[in-house]
């Protein structure tokens, strides 16, 4: 096990407890994966914010972790074979942690990829999106005349809460009946879209009872309301 101090990142976040993976983080949708996932495994972990505010993503520091200067991003000193593993982008780390602890991944080939395949339908459609979504309706996209462009992702996004919507009508889950790192991945984006967003009455999310009540179950897990307010 290799001390994070050894990292240039501990230059600007050292870690008062070296022995615990290291979290660089903020509360936004893609950052509670990692907080979540770290409450609900119970893995001793030390959380650091990265300020948007002071640019702390494009820090030197940050950057010699994440290249990509995105949160989330670990270190964990006891990786694979006790070698310390440091690790950017939110899917790969809940997939990373899933399988260090043996949680919210099927080990049955089969059901692992079925969860595998919708935490890429996050990543690859309801984070963009809703993103976008959230640019065009709260922040300075608001002020474009033109409205087509948030539109676009209005109806896009209409369309992608339908696909939950319907999958939550044949399970409990996203994945199935148990919970895993896709409702991880997914239901911090909602929540976020109803919420910070204020995009509820904008999409229809009246119309997706299923959906509703699956984000209210999410948010009602102890490690869930823990996490969505790590760092603080």
């Amino acid at each position: 096990m290799l001390d994070p101090s050894a990292f240039p990142i501990a230059a600007k976040w050292p870690a008062h407890h070296p022995d615990r993976l290291q979290l660089y983080s903020l509360p936004t949708p893609n950052g509670v994966k990692a907080s979540i996932m770290l409450e609900e495994t119970g893995l001793p972990y030390e959380a650091h914010k990265v300020s948007f505010e002071t640019n702390d993503q494009l820090s030197p520091a940050f950057l010699s972790l994440n290249p990509n200067n995105k949160i989330p991003a670990i270190i964990d000193p006891d990786g694979p074979g006790g070698k310390p593993l440091a690790l950017f982008e939110s899917g790969a780390i809940l997939i990373y942690l899933a399988e260090k602890t043996g949680r919210f991944l099927p080990s049955d080939p089969a059901r692992r990829y079925e969860v595998i395949q919708w935490l890429m339908f996050q990543m690859g459609g309801i984070g963009p999106m809703f993103g976008q979504l959230g640019f065009f309706h709260k922040f300075a996209g608001r002020e474009y005349e033109d409205k087509r462009p948030r539109d676009r992702y209005v109806n896009e996004s209409k369309r992608l809460l339908g696909v939950l919507e319907g999958q939550l009508g044949r399970h409990a889950w996203l994945a199935g009946e148990d919970y895993t790192i896709a409702d991880i991945a997914t239901f911090p984006w909602v929540n976020n879209l109803i919420g910070f967003y204020d995009a509820g009455e904008l999409v229809g999310f009246k119309d997706f009872p299923r959906l509703q009540a699956a984000l209210e179950r999410f948010r009602e897990r102890p490690a869930v309301a823990a996490g969505l307010r790590i760092p603080s």
